[in-house]
């Protein structure tokens, strides 16, 4: 792209947005996207992709991890495991504060574990109903006390899984509904600055975070560019610094990696495997029907996706479990496109092809991530018109397509869930029965299957490794049987960045750690 492009790109830009240079006058300021546009930036309360990635700079967890999901410090500055696999003590960090003054206490880590996260963490509530107690051994200790061992336990304490949020504000309140969401209090290396909704959301350098000389920037600007050229033109021009999964066309990334200024990155998704499938409601029918599921997911060309649609980003799915997860089952396969076999089996369910060609029609509700999830919707559209299968398209934005999600107000739509680390913690939630809730991420497809149960079960409770092994390669071979979804892509989320900024990717969880020690040359 020549620079006159990157020229036009002014004329198409909000006034904040060509702002950036004088906001930047001596002073760091990281200038990057968000697409889409978040409905708020406290995780915890919202799990949305966007939600995480932003939030990320303003909450903290107990924990951090490397890219090989080794445990470091976060809020906690140690931890130890009992010899009983059952007692977990955390010490805190000295001098943490909240950014409006108050001190982070055991009391704020205790609150979290025993009243808000059971609450509105969907994905942490069984975890969390496997505790017993949570104390204050003094004013800088915590310890917590399991009913019964749990091998994942200590994965569960980052910022992205379990936020601290803070009591005082949080406390006694309609937790969802609460005005701190929206002026949002944590502990991060950067506090809340400004939103205009549409255009940007404003961090600043938090003067007192507990990590002294840190952050090394002075502000994060995340833009708000609803299209896709722009997009590109922001980042090509230098007008932005960083691009993350959503803002930058598949098609476009290895143009970029071939510019001299830009490094491109797959690291820091190591927690969270990202799985991409296609959401059905197993309470309409004919989706009820495992047969009439099979048959959709045979209409899908999953190697056509990746390759013409994500340009080989990624990875085919061949299970519920990525292969990048533990205890991913290697014999696991999903049937293969047969567009001639899905016909027959949506004959078998009774389901014949009327006048007009058609079996039945279905509402389809786009994922609003970008175009190349909307391409990806146009595909679908057209692989089921090719068994007889009408789907009507209905756009909607990011706030509305989490709340029809959790409210089930939906035929099919798609979706991708984060696997953080371990299958107990980030599979079992959209299948097992007692986690049927009209929440967002949890199983809102509204599957249910004892024998999956079950399996689930015996999982998180297994002492040891090749127990738990046996008991999700039953899952995986369970799931595959009833298709309770249409499992696509394992997919990879190419981080771009300017080859100034240095110290983005230092976590398992990328760019969606704090950045106290990005730096911009």
């Amino acid at each position: 792209m020549k620079l006159a492009a990157a020229g036009g790109l002014a004329t198409a830009m909000p006034p904040a947005f060509l702002c950036s240079e004088a906001l930047a006058q001596g002073r760091k300021v990281l200038n990057t996207m968000i697409t889409p546009e978040p409905p708020i930036v406290v995780p915890g309360i919202n799990n949305q992709g966007p939600t995480l990635i932003v939030g990320g700079k303003l909450f903290e967890g107990l924990l951090t991890y490397t890219p090989q999901l080794e445990p470091r410090p976060g809020l906690a500055k140690s931890w130890e495991v009992g010899s009983d696999s059952l007692t977990y003590t955390f010490t805190l960090q000295a001098g943490v504060t909240w950014h409006d003054g108050k001190p982070f206490t055991t009391d704020d880590v205790i609150f979290n574990i025993t009243k808000l996260h059971p609450e509105i963490n969907p994905r942490l509530r069984s975890t969390l109903a496997n505790i017993e107690s949570v104390i204050a051994k003094d004013a800088s200790t915590v310890v917590i006390k399991l009913k019964t061992p749990f091998e994942p336990f200590l994965i569960n304490f980052d910022a992205m899984t379990l936020p601290m949020l803070p009591k005082h504000l949080y406390d006694g309140t309609d937790y969802r509904n609460n005005p701190a969401n929206q002026n949002p209090v944590g502990t991060g290396p950067f506090r809340f600055g400004e939103w205009q909704r549409g255009n940007f959301i404003r961090f600043v350098k938090f003067d007192k975070y507990w990590q002294q000389g840190k952050p090394q920037l002075d502000e994060i600007v995340y833009r708000i560019i609803p299209d896709a050229n722009l997009r590109g033109v922001a980042l090509q021009s230098g007008q932005v610094q960083m691009a993350a999964f959503n803002d930058i066309e598949a098609f476009d990334v290895p143009r970029f990696r071939g510019l001299p200024n830009l490094d491109v990155a797959t690291a820091g998704w190591e927690l969270f495997g990202p799985l991409s499938w296609i959401e059905l409601n197993n309470r309409v029918k004919p989706l009820d029907n495992p047969k009439v599921r099979r048959a959709l997911s045979m209409a899908i060309d999953r190697n056509f996706i990746l390759n013409r649609l994500w340009f080989g980003v990624g990875k085919v799915a061949t299970s519920p479990v990525s292969s990048t997860t533990k205890y991913y089952d290697r014999s696991s396969r999903l049937p293969a496109f047969n567009i001639a076999e899905a016909n027959k089996l949506l004959d078998e369910a009774g389901l014949p092809r009327k006048a007009d060609g058609t079996r039945f029609e279905m509402r389809f509700m786009s994922l609003p991530y970008g175009e190349i999830w909307n391409r990806l919707g146009e595909y679908i559209r057209q692989a089921f018109s090719q068994v007889g299968v009408k789907l009507t398209a209905e756009a909607v934005d990011a706030a509305t397509w989490a709340r029809r999600l959790g409210d089930w107000d939906y035929d099919i739509t798609v979706n991708f869930v984060y696997q953080w680390g371990d299958p107990t913690i980030g599979v079992e939630r959209t299948y097992i029965s007692s986690n049927i809730q009209k929440i967002a991420f949890t199983n809102t497809e509204g599957y249910s299957n004892p024998k999956v149960d079950e399996a689930f079960l015996k999982a998180r409770r297994a002492a040891k490794a090749e127990e738990r092994q046996a008991a999700f390669a039953e899952v995986q071979k369970l799931l595959i049987e009833d298709m309770p979804v249409i499992w696509l892509l394992e997919l990879a989320f190419p981080t771009i960045a300017d080859k100034r900024l240095k110290n983005v990717i230092t976590t398992a969880t990328g760019i969606h750690a704090g950045f106290a020690d990005v730096t911009l040359g």
